[in-house]
């Protein structure tokens, strides 16, 4: 069996090498799109809908990313062994990695003034660094610096602290936000316990996206200390309203005293229903329509009723009076039919002898009877839930209907004096 002749193959790329990097690089397109096509079959029969995304995302920009990968490996082992590098792969690898952040960005990142600027600031460097510019002009703007005590600190730290502080605030941001409602979807724990955890998952994201950036800005994080130091006599002077407030906050989320959902009537008359829990503070939002935004401190330095947070069954009244001439006997059963029969007031076998309507005499008033009714209701009464205007309309039809008369005011006068002769 004959060799083939590896040597003439060797002298032919020699002596076109352009030929054999266009070459080179239509193979890895077509291996790159035909790979693609391959895992893609692999993964819409693996039916797995995690994958759903990957998928959506290869569909995309597969072949780029698998004819970058194709690009570079080579590439990165003939510069490391032969001292450099394909002129035409490395133009061809730099426009391929161009094209997949400009699709990647477009089509994955939903705020598009953000993909703009990554487009804006990271193809610049790609071409830079393309024709072995981006050396020197790292070393131009590192030329232009400054000292701050033992801090060295150039045009090009601002610059690189800048860009990937404002991409770590977007990433820590998507990330919270993502992470955030996973916790919250997770049905098997409290609502409490899932707040507990998304703050403390929010808090730990942007701490680690501070040190990120300490590190980047080549601060030593031991330095930290002296910073904490600082902070401290911070908060002891300016900063413990902040403090006070972020402590309570994580108080209320840990041993759960309020809730989402709860109703909460403030020591000044303020009531509404707590729409968001914060470390800062707790958003209560009225039946009209407002948000109540109260500092998480007020809840420790001043006393609040939580209306629903433990039973959200509630009792309310209803005051009104009857004229004396009315038959009590015969209106009573009426009152607590009529109180029965509406579908959120509690009634019937299911529910307590102290749960039931109920009517009772509360006095004699002036002009009539004064009458008490008391009934129960799983809800607050007010916005969708509101009942005793409904009560009250019914009451008045009913009295109407059946002939039982309202007071009027009365008074009566009597002449003490008979013998009151008439004047001339």
């Amino acid at each position: 069996m004959t060799l083939p002749d590896f040597s003439t193959t060797q002298q032919w790329l020699e002596n076109y090498p352009i030929l054999a990097e266009v070459g080179f690089i239509a193979l890895c397109l077509i291996a790159g799109f035909i790979g693609n096509r391959i895992l893609l079959r692999m993964m819409r029969a693996s039916h797995l809908s995690r994958l759903q995304g990957l998928q959506n995302f290869m569909k995309d920009s597969g072949t780029w990313v698998l004819t970058f990968v194709l690009l570079v490996f080579p590439n990165y082992y003939y510069e490391k062994s032969h001292a450099g590098s394909f002129p035409l792969t490395t133009i061809a690898q730099s426009l391929v990695a161009i094209a997949i952040i400009v699709r990647y960005a477009l089509t994955h990142i939903k705020a598009k003034g953000f993909a703009l600027a990554i487009i804006y600031t990271l193809i610049p460097l790609i071409v830079l660094n393309t024709f072995d510019l981006l050396a020197p002009v790292i070393s131009a703007l590192d030329s232009y610096a400054t000292n701050l005590g033992n801090l060295h600190i150039s045009l090009y730290d601002v610059l690189r602290v800048g860009y990937f502080g404002l991409l770590l605030f977007w990433l820590g941001k998507e990330s919270n936000k993502f992470g955030k409602q996973k916790i919250r979807q997770q049905e098997q724990l409290d609502i409490s316990t899932r707040e507990i955890i998304a703050k403390l998952f929010e808090v730990a994201v942007y701490v680690v996206i501070f040190l990120i950036l300490l590190n980047i800005l080549g601060i030593n994080l031991t330095t930290l200390a002296v910073l904490g130091g600082a902070i401290g006599v911070g908060i002891g002077f300016g900063l413990q309203s902040i403090a006070s407030n972020f402590i309570s906050g994580l108080i209320i989320l840990l041993d759960r005293s309020l809730a989402i959902g709860d109703y909460i009537e403030l020591e000044d008359g303020r009531a509404g229903m707590i729409r968001e829990l914060n470390l800062r503070a707790i958003t209560l939002e009225t039946f009209d329509g407002k948000d109540i935004v109260v500092p998480n401190d007020v809840f420790f330095s001043q006393t609040f009723t939580n209306w629903t947070h433990k039973n959200a069954k509630q009792r309310y009244a209803i005051d009104y009076e009857v004229a004396y001439s009315t038959d009590l006997d015969r209106l009573f059963p009426l009152i607590k039919e009529l109180l029965a029969a509406h579908p959120k007031v509690l009634a019937g076998e299911a529910y307590n002898f102290e749960e039931q309507p109920d009517v009772e005499i509360a006095g004699f008033g002036d002009n009539g009877i004064q009458l008490h009714l008391e009934f129960w209701m799983e809800a607050i009464d007010d916005g969708e839930h509101r009942v005793g205007g409904d009560l009250l309309y019914s009451i008045w039809q009913m009295m109407k209907r059946e002939g039982f008369e309202f007071p009027f005011p009365q008074r009566e006068v009597r002449i003490l004096n008979e013998g009151f002769r008439k004047l001339p």
